[in-house]
C-alpha cells in the first residue's frame, strides 16, 4: 500500500484498520512522512487528528524534536497538546528506549503552557515517562499557584513508583495549609501509588 493509501486509512471509522495503518507508516516511512504526520494534527477531524498522534508515537524517539519544536512554538493549542499526547506515545511504545532529555525538558515548559489542556497533556506525558520526568513534574509544582496545574501535576506523580513521589504526596497530604483540593488529590494519588507498587510487588 502507498503512504498516500495508508495515510488516508488514518481517517478509517475501523480502528483496527487505522492501527494496522498506523505501524506501517512508522515501518515504511521516508523523509516526508513525520513532517506530514505534523501536517495533520491541526486537523479539525478528531479521528484522522488522534491517529496521527498514535503513529508519530509509533515512528517513536525520531520524532521528538519535530514534536517539542511545535509544542514550544505552535500558536494553535490543539496541536500543542497533541505534540505533547504523541511525546506520551513515544513513552508509551518505547518504554525500554531512554526517553530524550530535550524530550523532558520540552514537556517541563509545556506543564507552563497558559492553555489547562496543554499543561495537562504535559504532565500526563512526563508522568507516562515516570522516573527520568519525576524532578521536572516536582520542580514545577513546588513553584506553581496554579491549583489545576497543581493537580495535573499530582495525579501524573501517583503513577511513578518512586521513594520521592510518597514523601511528596504524603507530605502535602497532612499539609494544613495546602488547599483543600489539593490535599485531597495529593490522598487519592497516595492511594493510587499503594495500587501500583502492590501491582508492582505481586508480578515480582
Amino acid at each position: 500500500m502507498t503512504q498516500s493509501s495508508l495515510f488516508e486509512q488514518l481517517k478509517h471509522p475501523n480502528p483496527n484498520l487505522r492501527e494496522r495503518a498506523m505501524w506501517e507508516i512508522a515501518e515504511t516511512r521516508d523523509e516526508t512522512t513525520i513532517p506530514r504526520l505534523m501536517g495533520i494534527l491541526a486537523e479539525e477531524d478528531t479521528v484522522y487528528r488522534r491517529a496521527a498522534v498514535k503513529a508519530l508515537g509509533a515512528i517513536g524517539i525520531d520524532t521528538v524534536p519535530s514534536l517539542v519544536d511545535s509544542l514550544l512554538k505552535s500558536d494553535n493549542s490543539t496541536i500543542r497538546s497533541s505534540c505533547a499526547k504523541a511525546l506520551a506515545q513515544v513513552a508509551i511504545n518505547y518504554k525500554n528506549v531512554p526517553f530524550p532529555s530535550e524530550g523532558i525538558e520540552g514537556l517541563k515548559k509545556g506543564l507552563n503552557d497558559e492553555n489547562p489542556v496543554v499543561h495537562i497533556a504535559s504532565a500526563m506525558a512526563l508522568g507516562v515517562i515516570g522516573v527520568p520526568a519525576l524532578d521536572s513534574l516536582l520542580e514545577v509544582l513546588d513553584g506553581t499557584d496554579n491549583l489545576g496545574l497543581a493537580v495535573a501535576i499530582l495525579n501524573a506523580v501517583s503513577s511513578i513508583d518512586d521513594d520521592r513521589s510518597r514523601e511528596v504526596l504524603s507530605k502535602l497530604a497532612n499539609d494544613e495549609s495546602a488547599d483543600t483540593y489539593v490535599r485531597q488529590t495529593a490522598n487519592s494519588a497516595l492511594s493510587r501509588l499503594d495500587m501500583l507498587k502492590f501491582k508492582s510487588g505481586s508480578r515480582e
